[in-house]
């Protein structure tokens, strides 16, 4: 057709079987909808120029989750990723920021069994200053690099020992 979806709301469906609900602007999915995906992946949100830009909820067939912001058709920001019953990380929550669909920056990852890790992360390890908290009340207080223990730290045994100082490939 010649004619053009300008600030008007529609639904489009794409051939191989995924659909789009919302508003148009200038030919281009702008504004808020939804778009249902023939893999079972569902977005509810923001969008700009056919790319998911700005806030929304992603859910992955899988059942993980993820509600927060975007940029350019990827996770990018601050949000809350909840992994689902068919992930190998089932059960297991990140609060905090992205980068290009990783964890980078500041962030809270909560494991499903107990553990927890608050700190920096970078192209999605941890990276930086970080706190490990054991379920069985070991901790490490200390410098991270590429998801190991790496540099100066505190690792504290359930038992009130501790060990300070040199970590390196997560070694004393």
């Amino acid at each position: 057709s010649t004619s053009t979806w300008n600030n008007c709301f529609g639904t489009y469906n794409w051939d191989n079987g995924d659909q789009y609900v919302g508003e148009f602007k200038d030919d281009q999915i702008t504004g808020q909808g939804t778009k249902t995906y023939a893999n079972g992946d569902k977005y509810v949100g923001d969008w700009k120029d056919d790319q998911i830009t700005g806030q929304g909820t992603y859910t992955y067939a899988s059942g993980e989750k993820y509600v927060g912001e975007f940029k350019d058709n990827k996770v990018d920001g601050q949000g809350t990723r909840t992994f689902g019953s068919n992930s190998e990380w089932a059960g297991d929550k990140y609060i905090g920021q992205h980068k290009n669909n990783l964890m980078h920056g500041q962030g809270i990852y909560t494991f499903a069994n107990g553990d927890k890790y608050v700190g920096e992360y970078k192209d999605g390890k941890y990276d930086g200053q970080g706190v490990y908290f054991h379920v069985d009340g070991e901790k490490y207080v200390g410098e991270w690099k590429g998801d190991y223990k790496n540099g100066v730290g505190t690792f504290t045994w359930a038992s009130g020992d501790k060990y300070v100082g040199e970590f390196k490939d997560d070694q004393k």
